[in-house]
């Protein structure tokens, strides 16, 4: 967009006009040692705590106190169904229905649980499609389902590469793996946004690629999930994990998000690792009862939930649920728009941007690559007090985050950054 403007009167100007702004109120934003702000540009990492945060765990805490395990029926919030609470929230931050989203265990570990139903190899069929560049942990968990089937794991797993000399992921690369060998893939497990150059695919395009081939197609939204509009349900994909500590603020290693299509939700024959919280709720405490499996993706579920962690999630989610995720990524693309104009003002002989220049096809996360740098430069960012996140082998990735990152911040890394590199 070619309205932007430079100067730091421009960047007070919008955030003046910005509808969200007083949201960053309801932020504690971290400060150096004299007492001032830092520029906070790592919401893709560890979003911040609201402050809201603290009165929705300790209302829980309250109950525990004054109930003790009477808290699971008369708590304020009782626990037993807690995880409820938020499924219509997250449906709407995903663009899902209830019945298909639940709040439960990590990422890694539901990763797990939906390669356990949806990953259902045979000799003819058993490879594993993933992006070149996933988020490691993706890559280990894809590998040990290989091994755990008795596959190898690098021979199974097939790649989507970038070109040479270039960053990006095409569609036609895919569409081409596909005819090739798309009889041989079981399941395709994309990252919703890749982690490191913040390219956010086409998830239903790939779903219905992956379809027409024959596997099941499933993402890791870590990166997406409250960033940018999902619409899982329309995507069609078999199933999508996320986290809930990046841009849904719920706290370091908080719990995770899974959505399984409803397609699925009433097929009690399909493979899966099961526990009590996925049994009938009418007779989940009758300890006799032979199984039976919940409908939706709260049958996956395996025991009762942390509701300290689903505390923090709660407080996250109504805020989430107030804005709205249409105007969140409203904001974000302006916000991200304006950071990349100011970016390109510093040269492109100096700066590199790797995430798509296409505002659809990203979220706020801009990946850049400073000519001739190392990691040396993101430390000077870090004592000149912006906080963003350094990957090797040379990008800082900086995520402007509309919740509560301000116009004024973006305006004041860049001059900061320009100030390290001259």
């Amino acid at each position: 967009m070619s309205n932007y403007k430079t100067g730091l009167d421009y960047a007070k100007e919008q955030d003046e006009k910005d509808p969200l702004a007083l949201y960053r109120n309801k932020f504690h934003i971290p400060k150096d040692n004299n007492g001032n702000e830092l520029i906070y540009l790592c919401g893709n990492s560890l979003g911040l705590q609201p402050k809201s945060t603290k009165d929705y765990i300790n209302q829980e805490l309250l109950d525990w106190a004054n109930l003790g395990v009477e808290g699971h029926l008369e708590a304020k919030n009782p626990w037993l169904p807690y995880h409820e609470f938020l499924a219509k929230s997250t449906a709407k931050l995903v663009g899902a229905k209830p019945i298909e989203v639940v709040t439960m265990n990590t990422l890694t570990t539901n990763l797990h649980l939906m390669m356990v139903s949806f990953y259902q190899p045979t000799p003819e069929r058993y490879k594993i499609l993933i992006e070149s560049d996933a988020f490691p942990s993706d890559k280990y968990a894809v590998e040990s389902q290989l091994r755990h089937h008795g596959f190898d794991d690098k021979e199974g797993l097939i790649l989507w590469k970038p070109r040479q000399g270039e960053e990006l992921l095409r569609y036609e690369d895919l569409e081409q793996i596909l005819e090739n060998q798309g009889d041989e893939i079981a399941l395709i497990m994309i990252g919703g946004v890749n982690y490191y150059t913040g390219q956010y695919f086409d998830l239903k395009r790939i779903t219905q690629l992956g379809h027409k081939h024959g596997c099941m197609v499933g993402f890791d939204c870590a990166h997406g999930a409250g960033n940018v509009q999902l619409n899982l349900h329309d995507s069609g994909a078999d199933f999508a994990v996320w986290c809930t500590y990046k841009y849904l603020n719920s706290g370091p290693g908080s719990l995770s998000g899974c959505f399984v299509h409803e397609r699925h939700a009433h097929n009690k024959d399909l493979n899966r690792f099961t526990g009590w919280w996925s049994h009938n709720k009418q007779t989940r405490f009758n300890m006799r009862h032979e199984f039976d499996v919940l409908p939706g993706a709260e049958g996956w579920q395996l025991s009762n939930p942390p509701i300290l962690s689903m505390a923090a999630i709660k407080a996250s989610l109504d805020m989430f649920n107030e804005v709205g995720i249409e105007k969140l990524t409203e904001k974000s693309k302006k916000l991200t728009g304006y950071f990349e104009f100011l970016l390109k003002q510093l040269g492109e002989d100096m700066i590199r941007i790797i995430t798509p220049e296409n505002p659809n096809e990203r979220g706020c996360q801009l990946s850049i690559q400073v000519k001739s740098a190392n990691k040396a430069l993101h430390n000077k960012l870090t004592e000149a007090g912006v906080i963003s996140d350094w990957r090797e082998p040379d990008v800082i990735r900086c995520s402007p985050v509309p919740l509560y990152n301000s116009f004024e911040d973006v305006f004041r890394m860049v001059e900061k950054l320009k100030e390290i590199v001259n």
